[in-house]
């Protein structure tokens, strides 16, 4: 290696990413970047769980991910607000010395007495958690469900992210097996909620995490029903990246595993998410199928009984989902479906109009009638627009001029 690349790969390993350990995980560039790291988050997470933690402690400190990256970074030349140090330093219980620090080589461990005495404040906090927190700890969570039907993801995933990883830290600091149960129910229902807004804004990646913790947390609240629903959303995003095949096993296996012992609407709603997956698969007779039995199992009450999680089903949503299956194979009964599906269909439910109207103008065209077509199409792009769905956007796009090889996503 020449000099000046002994230089670069110097600057690399040590000032500009940090130094990599033995085990090839890079260390922390200061105290306050290994701290973080130590509570398995992103600098992105961090922020969130520091806005949350003001708001609770009543901390006026703010800080944004850009001042994070730089602290953490040691690159910052200024004076941090007292706000700010005072909201780090309450946090981690150190000194903004020691947070700003750079840690050695073999990195000094925190003393027993700075050590223990954080862990007693996450303890102390964790007891906190009784029946009327976990109350409100869930109530926000539909909250946001309700904002994002309406206006979608936006700015609300930022904020139920924060939720999450609060009731993520609860739950590690909580020993109580019923609360810790209490507690992994309410992440299962907003890890799924964040999977379906990522994957709408196009990051896929990010659904896939999400979904996976859905399906961790459901493991912890010890719920079949629960996992098996986590896995038949995740299954959708498997559809998105072309793994239909992988969708169509998991989804077959959430409605197996869960035969027996679901209420009747989870496994009409798994029946019909099989029934999707089937579709994007090309299965035309077993996916039409697949939603026959989905009809047979609705309930005629459709309140989803007592620690059930979400599920929004009806005899229009079926229709809306059994419509978006026909489009797929250019099936001539599409318009008839999804248009009834459509002017009886609840219009707080912005994005599923969304793709309602996309699977109507994909269905137009693929019969000839382009205006009707470019009419639908038309209101979904505004409609997507508004709701910042890139996923919306980038069906719209390839809609036109492509029948049945389209491999069109579910719709929410």
């Amino acid at each position: 290696m020449t000099r000046r690349g002994h230089r670069r790969a110097t600057a690399r390993g040590e000032g500009g990413r940090g130094i990599v350990e033995k085990n090839g995980r890079r260390a922390g560039r200061t105290v306050l970047e290994e701290q973080i790291r130590a509570r398995r988050m992103t600098f992105e997470e961090f922020v969130g769980y520091a806005e949350t933690f003001a708001r609770e402690h009543g901390e006026p400190g703010t800080l944004s991910l850009r001042h994070l990256k730089r602290l953490a970074g040691g690159k910052y030349a200024g004076e941090a607000r007292p706000a700010t140090q005072r909201l780090l330093e309450a946090i981690f219980g150190q000194s903004w010395e020691e947070l700003l620090a750079s840690p050695s080589r073999h990195r000094q461990v925190v003393t027993t007495t700075s050590s223990a005495e954080l862990l007693s404040a996450e303890l102390r906090n964790a007891r906190r958690v009784d029946a009327e927190t976990v109350r409100l700890l869930a109530s926000q969570i539909d909250t946001v469900r309700q904002l994002d039907r309406r206006f979608g993801a936006g700015a609300l995933l930022d904020q139920l992210l924060s939720h999450a990883v609060h009731v993520r830290r609860l739950l590690d600091y909580t020993v109580d097996d019923d609360t810790r149960r209490a507690l992994a129910f309410i992440l299962v229902d907003a890890y799924t909620l964040a999977g379906w807004q990522t994957l709408d804004r196009g990051e896929t990646l990010g659904s896939w995490n999400h979904y996976r913790n859905a399906c961790e947390a459901a493991r912890i609240a010890e719920s079949p029903t629960w996992l098996a629903h986590a896995q038949a959303e995740q299954a959708v995003v498997l559809s998105d990246t072309g793994e239909t095949a992988l969708a169509v096993d998991l989804t077959e296996h959430a409605c197996e595993s869960t035969r027996r012992s679901a209420p009747a609407l989870l496994r009409a709603w798994l029946a019909a998410a099989h029934g999707e997956a089937l579709a994007a698969n090309g299965q035309q007779s077993s996916s039409l199928r697949a939603f026959d039995q989905a009809a047979v199992l609705l309930p005629q009450s459709l309140q989803p009984e007592p620690g059930s999680p979400y599920m929004a089903l009806d005899d229009v949503h079926l229709a809306r989902w059994r419509g978006h299956a026909l489009a797929r194979f250019g099936h001539p009964d599409a318009i008839a479906v999804l248009s009834e599906a459509l002017a009886r269909h609840d219009s707080t439910f912005v994005r599923a109009e969304t793709g309602l109207r996309a699977d109507l103008a994909l269905a137009h065209h693929a019969d000839g009638e382009l205006d009707e077509a470019a009419k639908h199409r038309a209101v979904a792009t505004v409609l997507a627009d508004e709701i910042g769905s890139v996923r919306q956007r980038r069906r719209l796009n390839r809609s036109m001029g492509i029948r049945q090889s389209v491999d069109w996503p579910k719709l929410s």
